[in-house]
């Protein structure tokens, strides 16, 4: 079989359940034995778009974009490690974290994407932020990180002040809006299967796995 799938992920590189749903896709993918066949590409989402450049402290943002208590939110965070690490990813929450903006973040990616670096850079900032305590709306941060995935530095940051640059990823936030994704991860197959939130790995084998039997017949 041949018929490669799209899959195309909405999100936030400050989602926690963006980088623990995309590990379980890919094991998915690995275990299936199909990571030939597919075909991943990243879509701007910001959880905050109006965040203030100090950023806020996240259990105070959880409290009131949420309404979660400091024992809700130590809670969650206790089961997001617990996943993470199950999935071989590490997540080192602290005290003082801060959620911060991320939208100079996206405008790079978008640019890692012509240079066929998009997930390379999405993983490295899902890692920065959430594993190393490093501020990803900081351009000196991401000059560093734009630079580790073998992107030319100059280049990369020249998009920050491209007005054009920043247009399109405003433009692919408003699309995915007017297409009804109001949280993320939101992941489309095909472009015609869709979930939203992390889901367990047996759950993606099984979207895999109809995309499958529907795609045998046009390689008869």
């Amino acid at each position: 079989m041949k018929k490669t799938f799209q899959v195309d992920i909405v999100s936030d590189v400050v989602c926690p359940w963006c980088i623990i749903g995309y590990k379980g896709l890919v094991q998915a993918i690995h275990e299936m034995g199909i990571a030939d066949l597919v075909e991943i590409e990243w879509h701007p989402f910001e959880i905050n778009p109006d965040m203030p450049p100090e950023g806020e402290e996240r259990t105070a943002y959880s409290a009131r974009k949420y309404g979660a208590t400091p024992e809700d939110s130590a809670r969650s965070r206790i089961q997001m490690t617990k996943l993470g690490t199950e999935l071989g990813f590490s997540f080192d929450f602290f005290d003082g974290m801060k959620v911060v903006n991320t939208q100079d973040a996206h405008v790079l990616l978008e640019y890692a994407k012509e240079q066929g670096l998009q997930t390379q850079l999405k993983l490295r900032l899902f890692s920065a932020f959430f594993t190393e305590r490093k501020d990803v709306s900081d351009r000196a941060v991401l000059a560093r990180e734009v630079e580790a995935v073998g992107l030319k530095v100059n280049d990369a940051l020249a998009q920050l002040d491209d007005d054009a640059a920043r247009g399109r990823v405003q433009a692919q936030e408003a699309f995915w809006h007017q297409q009804g994704v109001s949280g993320v991860p939101t992941i489309i197959f095909n472009q015609s299967s869709v979930l939203t939130g992390a889901q367990p790995v047996e759950v993606y084998k099984q979207v895999f796995t109809q995309l499958i039997r529907n795609a045998e017949p046009l390689n008869e």
